[in-house]
């Protein structure tokens, strides 16, 4: 039971970083409309800051699939779906990123019929990658199918809820907009959302920054090409800020002073800076909105009208924490049965303190069984209070012994 999988697995600890190249999709449009009606309303799960809406493909699933504004074209991550999708064209596509790693290769589909309920897929083709190059599912705990983004957003008017894990489309005519929310112009460029914001740093420096609206970004706010430290408090960190498409994204974890977006100034936030160098984009930017921060707000994208509407959520004026556990860790499945393994731990984090040792399986927490807790509850466990201490049981060697972690708020 507590044997460890000893090979690496690649987890996504911060976000999904795609740029697309050679893309060579049908010319024509890609998109959903309404299957009658005049607003659908789509059941999501939010885990681990990733919202994943169900569907079908080419009447077969359902399929987990995460909605992301940072993609482009449909993403068909989960290799052995090529062995149920028979019309896979043989040709290839080159995929680069973000990361430490080589770029590797897809398969283009000719048109999917993909099913997602209320909604009817109009000449939409997908990517699927020949090699698994996220480990979502293991992040997750959960299976993760892909990806979709721009064809979901690019005719419709798209409601989130966070609150009720609900998402509401209808055509813009017939959106019912939020009272008192504010307008804020949205520009698509490559299939993506920008909007511009004020960013005031910790050094009391301020940027009026270009920021793509990416809900497959976990972080709250990503600032990129920039190299002065001065800029950061005093207390920032080195760290590990995600999973781009070729690998890990190192850089650093500071808190930022303010972002301003409309009339909107969301105080003191959690902000990373990657050490990629990202200039070399197809669509220049300073930045990347995750849906950390999005979370904060209702949210309805307008991609026909080119707007974003925003209104103040429930946890809006919430002080956000990060991870005070400094353990990487993600969800194997072995003989049926959940297994959390850990696959870094953070320099001068609690889990170093704790002796904790990549390879790792965390067994239970507070002598509660992992397999009753789902990852998204073990990270709200690992952000709850500076000085909290649990109990983990831990498994390594096949030996099984408690470990106190007491956490520590290191920004």
């Amino acid at each position: 039971m507590f044997q460890v999988i000893n090979h690496i697995k690649r987890c996504c600890i911060g976000g999904i970083v795609v740029t697309l190249c050679s893309l060579c999709f049908s010319a024509r449009a890609q998109y959903f409309t309404l299957d009658g009606g005049r607003t659908k309303a789509i059941p999501f799960q939010c885990v681990r800051n990733l919202i994943i809406i169900k569907l079908n493909i080419n009447n077969k699933g359902p399929y987990n699939f995460v909605l992301d504004t940072g993609v482009g074209y449909m993403l068909i991550t989960e290799p052995s779906l090529v062995d149920s999708i028979t019309n896979i064209s043989k040709r290839s596509i080159t995929i680069n990123g973000f990361g430490n790693g080589d770029p590797f290769e897809a398969f283009i589909t000719s048109t999917l019929k993909v099913d997602i309920p209320g909604l009817i897929s109009n000449n939409v083709s997908a990517a699927i990658f020949k090699k698994d190059a996220f480990g979502l599912s293991n992040y997750a705990g959960i299976p993760i199918h892909g990806l979709i983004g721009y064809e979901f957003f690019s005719r419709l008017a798209v409601k989130i809820n966070f609150a009720d894990s609900t998402i509401r489309v209808a055509l813009p005519k017939n959106m019912r907009f939020y009272k008192k929310a504010d307008k804020i112009p949205l520009h698509i460029e490559d299939r993506k959302p920008y909007i511009t914001g004020n960013v005031v740093f910790a050094n009391g420096s301020e940027k009026q920054s270009k920021l793509i609206v990416d809900l497959g970004a976990g972080h709250f706010i990503s600032m990129e090409n920039l190299k002065n430290k001065a800029i950061l408090q005093k207390d920032h960190v080195t760290a590990n800020l995600g999973m781009g498409i070729n690998g890990l994204i190192s850089g650093t974890l500071s808190r930022i002073n303010e972002v301003v977006i409309g009339k909107y100034k969301v105080k003191d936030v959690i902000a990373a800076f990657p050490d990629d160098d990202t200039r070399a984009l197809s669509t220049p930017r300073d930045g990347n909105i995750g849906i950390g921060l999005v979370k904060k707000f209702d949210v309805i994208f307008d991609y026909p009208d080119s707007v974003m509407y925003l209104k103040p959520g429930p946890s809006y004026r919430k002080r956000d924490e990060h991870d005070m556990s400094g353990l990487v860790y993600y969800s194997d499945t072995d003989d049926g049965q959940q297994h959390i393994l850990i696959y870094k731990i953070e320099p001068g984090s609690a889990g170093e303190a704790a002796g904790l040792q990549p390879d790792d399986e965390i067994v239970d927490i507070n002598f509660k069984p992992v397999t009753q807790v789902s990852l998204q509850q073990i990270d709200e466990m690992f952000k709850s209070a500076n000085g909290r201490t649990f109990i983990l049981g831990i498994g390594r060697n096949k030996k099984y012994f408690p470990v106190l972690l007491t956490l520590k708020r290191r920004i």
